[in-house]
């Protein structure tokens, strides 16, 4: 973070000469960058002022980092009619073609989708999402041309120089080289160019998938939108957008340049494909020695300006005859949605606790029907439910793919049986969506099987040996957890609960002969209560029920003790003896005879 640094980090001696002569014009020709004494700082890039609360010291969020120095075209591709867009040229032009003018689409729908979030999280900030962009080319030629992929992820590092005292800062590594790679020294990262211990407590998760990574342009955005709406700052009031841009990059030169990109957005811009802007050629640390860069967005040495596929700087305006222009198109994707349809999901019904086996699939058309693709739609569980997606969210954001096609992740049950609804919107626009109707339904089994393998028997006003198993399936698979009721009934044809024979006993002893709230194990085995006798003998019949329709019959059998049973062997044996010894004469008494 920029309180840790400890001291001012060094900008270079000067920057280009025609950058120079162009930022000294807008300091002359733009009232907000000429002066910003209302904020008490000095219009010094190296001077020392007390920063903003939350950011310390003045390394802002880049840790002061060299930015591209290029300015704006004269001409806005798309002048607005607005009354509040500034009429006059603003600084000079180092090329004019429809690339520089526009905006790579996935970026573009980066700096839109923060600016509709601010919308709603930091009403009163008033973030124009033409400050982010204005930003985003300064710091990194907007993620070097739209050097990203459909999810906003950086293709290559862009990276600042090593922060290590040779001509800048001294700033041990924060974040391990998790984001930039160096475990010995920070340096500023990604499209936003933010330092690893300022993204530590900045970063946000701008395109929903669970991660803040400051190399992906949502969440660099997003986190970027955040940062200058701190301290309560209304960015609609030129002062405290001022200050919002100084806290970022304490520097006069700076606040000047993102001033005059600013205005230029503000007249308007178009999107043009990701991988086709131009890097700018022009850094505010050219000419200096050991910036120590290892990454795509910080060679300290700059390009020069006759490179191939770079345009020679000019402050010439455009002649009458080859005027500035660009095609008309759509300023991202999502601007071109109309509705969400449908894109074939089936029923969507799942059991408490299962994953479903279908998912949701929309499309994303046109207003004439047409699909489109890189759009984000954003899937919401509402309802009382406690279904969530994989992984445990209640939202969603996917990509559509080259068909416009967006696929949700599978939906997972909970508990709470009935229906809710998954909502799908395109992020970052209002148009008609899709609602989805869910249903939850209860455990169930479709098959119950005895699981003893002895008979059931007892005597009259006894005990059975053992308690009545049974073991629960559904489709051939375990059922856990499913409901179950137990009744003692009549016979097969009345299953009205049976006033004798066998019962079970309440909590205080009492006979019952039906038991609800029953619930399988989780190895779908349903274990009764044991089983008393009266004095009634006979056959009786014990119904099983669970959710789902299975049913189960069990035979107990009430008989007394069979009285009819063989003597004992020792008793046989006993009698047998007494009765020879009283036949026979003893020999005494014989022997006497």
């Amino acid at each position: 973070m920029a309180a840790q640094f400890g001291r001012r980090l060094r900008k270079g001696a000067a920057t280009t000469a025609a950058a120079a002569l162009a930022v000294a014009a807008l300091s002359a020709s733009q009232a907000p960058g000429a002066t910003t004494g209302d904020m008490g700082r000095q219009a010094n890039a190296g001077a020392s002022t007390a920063a903003p609360d939350g950011v310390g010291a003045t390394g802002g969020a880049t840790g002061n980092s060299p930015y591209y120095t290029d300015l704006p075209p004269l001409n806005s591709p798309n002048p607005s009619t607005s009354p509040t867009a500034s009429s006059s040229s603003i600084g000079t032009a180092v090329s004019r073609g429809s690339a520089e003018a526009g905006i790579p689409a996935t970026v573009l729908d980066a700096y839109k989708k923060a600016e509709a979030e601010l919308r709603s999280s930091k009403s009163g900030c008033n973030l124009p999402w033409q400050l982010l962009a204005a930003i985003g080319e300064v710091e990194s030629g907007q993620a070097r041309g739209g050097d990203v992929d459909a999810e906003g992820n950086t293709l290559h590092r862009i990276l600042g120089p090593e922060l290590d005292g040779n001509g800048f800062a001294l700033i041990k590594d924060t974040d391990g080289g998790k984001y930039d790679g160096n475990s010995q020294y920070d340096q500023a990262v990604g499209p936003m160019q933010f330092i690893p211990s300022t993204w530590a407590w900045a970063g946000r998760d701008g395109n929903g998938d669970g991660v803040k990574d400051p190399n992906n342009v949502y969440d660099a955005a997003l986190a970027a939108g955040h940062y200058l709406c701190r301290n309560g700052w209304d960015l609609s009031v030129q002062a405290d957008m001022n200050s919002a841009i100084l806290s970022y990059n304490n520097s006069q030169d700076y606040l000047n340049l993102v001033l005059s990109w600013y205005e230029f957005y503000r007249k308007g811009t178009h999107s043009i494909p990701d991988g086709t802007g131009t890097v700018p050629s022009h850094r505010s640390n050219s000419g200096k020695t050991g910036s120590g860069s290892s990454g795509s967005g910080g060679s300290s040495a700059s390009p020069s300006p006759s490179a191939p596929g770079k345009s020679t700087p000019s402050p010439s305006l455009p002649t009458p005859s080859t005027p500035s222009t660009s095609p008309t198109l759509p300023a991202t994707p999502t601007e071109t949605v109309d509705h969400l349809e449908d894109a074939g999901t089936a029923t969507l019904t799942a059991m408490a606790g299962d994953a479903f086996t279908k998912k949701i699939s929309t499309r994303a058309e046109t207003e004439a029907g047409q699909a489109v693709a890189k759009v984000r739609v954003r899937f919401t569980i509402v309802g009382d439910t406690d279904a969530t997606f994989a992984g445990g969210e209640t939202t969603a954001t996917v990509v559509t793919d080259s068909k416009g096609v967006a696929v949700a992740p599978a939906l997972q049950a909970g508990e709470k049986t009935g229906d809710f609804t998954v909502r799908t919107g395109v992020v970052g626009r209002a148009v008609k969506g899709v609602d989805y109707k869910v249903s939850v339904t209860a455990r169930a089994a479709d098959t119950l099987a005895l699981a003893n393998t002895t008979a059931l028997t007892c005597t009259p006003g006894g005990e059975f040996a053992d308690q009545v198993q049974a073991k629960a399936t559904y489709q051939g698979a375990v059922a856990d957890k499913v409901a179950a009721t137990a009744t003692l009934i009549k016979s097969a044809d009345d299953t009205s609960t049976n006033d004798k024979g066998p019962y079970f006993k309440d909590a205080n002893g009492n006979a019952v002969r039906t038991l609800t709230d029953l619930q399988t194990d989780a190895n779908g085995l349903l274990t009764l209560p044991k089983l008393y006798a009266d004095d009634t003998t006979g056959t009786f019949l014990l119904r099983i029920t669970t959710t789902g329709g299975a049913t189960l019959t069990v035979e107990l059998t009430v008989a007394a003790a069979d009285s009819s049973a063989s003597p004992s062997p020792t008793a046989s044996a006993s009698a047998s003896a007494s009765a020879s010894a009283s036949a026979s004469p003893s020999p005494s008494a014989s022997a006497t005879s």
